[in-house]
């Protein structure tokens, strides 16, 4: 038995969960969110907890078992509390702001970077612009959404110039040295 799949899913009040036969569907006060079933997997209700089983043992079933109940406990999550992640900008006049829709990033290149905020996500920068935070209901969005971010100036190892995580650590190396 999967150690995650088996435990419950505490559903908080405001948050309503309907289970259809391919589909689940949280709805809370930060969105909706709906993730597809995997094949072979139950979901059950009672009395504000959900409850992930599998009809049998077969292999993929058993491998489905704790990736559904997790997605369904980061739905649940998402659209009651909202997923956050921050984003660091380090180097010389590397700065991030927002205008409009778009997150725009001055990393080094010519001219500055835009990106698109996709729906149901919002992009708060510090007054420097040295900081970006970007919450939103659905955690696999955020991620990569994240990840594109980051992928425009990942962080090089011998300064450390570039995007970020906030709690990400990057190794330094020495550079060259002159033989004397």
């Amino acid at each position: 038995m999967s150690r995650i799949g088996k435990l419950p899913v505490e559903v908080p009040s405001g948050v309503t969960v309907t289970v259809g036969k391919e589909e689940v569907s949280v709805k809370g006060p930060k969105g909706v969110l709906s993730e597809r079933m995997q094949p072979g997997i139950l979901i059950g209700q009672a009395d504000g907890m959900l409850s992930v089983t599998r009809e049998n043992d077969q292999a993929q079933t058993r491998a489905s078992h704790g990736l559904m109940r997790s997605l369904v406990a980061n739905m649940v999550h998402g659209v009651s509390k909202e997923f956050e992640r921050k984003l660091t900008l380090i180097g010389v006049g590397y700065r991030a702001k927002t205008e409009g829709k778009n997150l725009v990033l001055n990393v080094g290149y010519s001219n500055p970077v835009e990106m698109a905020i996709p729906k149901g996500m919002t992009v708060e920068c510090s007054k420097k612009g040295d900081s970006v935070t970007i919450t939103g209901a659905s955690k696999q969005r955020l991620g990569e959404f994240c990840a594109q971010v980051r992928r425009i100036r990942p962080p090089e190892p011998y300064k450390g110039k570039g995007i970020r995580y906030h709690d990400e650590r990057v190794k330094t190396k020495v550079g060259k040295k002159v033989g004397a």
